[in-house]
Formats: structure tokens, sequence, C-alpha cells
């Protein structure tokens, strides 16, 4: 913390109905250590940083596409081939959102994760 900052983002932590999963996949796809896979919560730690995941009972995955916008949140991963990361993920978990904002020609590839969030794969080109 610095004295212009009150407070350290120290983790995001993911609502979610099966953190043992969740937490598996995600330190799969970003190549970070499964430090808990839990029953109740999955934690997964790399670079810096944790993210965490939650169980909360009757969890049900946002909607995609989600006119409404209530998604919540989603994750930005910049990747060199956008197909072959999309093959990579889904090998590991990952499915296909339907539809598709864009082709792979557009810049990204929309996934869901094991328990249904959407995250974007997009070209590390991009992000300069």
């Amino acid at each position: 913390m610095t004295d212009e900052a009150p407070a350290a983002l120290a983790m995001v932590t993911i609502d979610c109905a099966d953190p043992a999963a969740e937490a598996t996949f995600w330190a799969a796809a970003l190549g970070w250590e499964l430090a808990h896979a839990g029953d109740d919560y999955g934690l997964v730690t790399g670079a810096g940083q944790r993210l965490g995941f939650g169980r909360v009972e009757d969890w049900q995955p946002p909607a995609w596409p989600n006119p409404a916008g209530t998604k919540q949140f989603h994750l930005d991963l910049a990747v060199d081939d956008l197909e072959s990361a999309a093959d990579r993920l889904i090998a590991l978990g990952a499915r296909r959102a339907e539809p598709q904002p864009s082709d792979a020609a557009g810049g990204w590839i929309v996934l869901q994760d094991p328990d249904g969030h959407p995250f974007c794969l997009t070209k590390a080109a991009n992000w300069g």
C-alpha cells in the first residue's frame, strides 16, 4: 500500500458451483500453481497474483450473450494465436460461447470456463 491508497488488491475471488474444477482449470489455463482445490474453495497463484473460487449454493452461470449486462465481470487473456489457445483451453474444459461477437480475425474469441463464466481470448499484439 502507498500513502495515497488506503488499500491494495490482494486477490480476486469468483463465485462458482465447483471450486476444485474452477481452480484446476484456471491453474492449467494460466500456467499458475494450483494452491488449493477443495469442495468449498479453490486458489491459484502466479505472477504475484491470486485468483480464488468460492462455492455458492445454487450458483447459476451468467447468460451468454447477456443483453441485461448481468454477467458481472469477465477476464481478458492475451494470447499469441487465438485458435491454438482456444483449442488448448477447450481441451482443459472450456467451451466456445455462442454466438461469438466476431470471428477470430476480429481479434477475440469468447469462451466459457467449466462453470460457465465467460472470458475472452485476445491477440497479445493488440495490447501494445
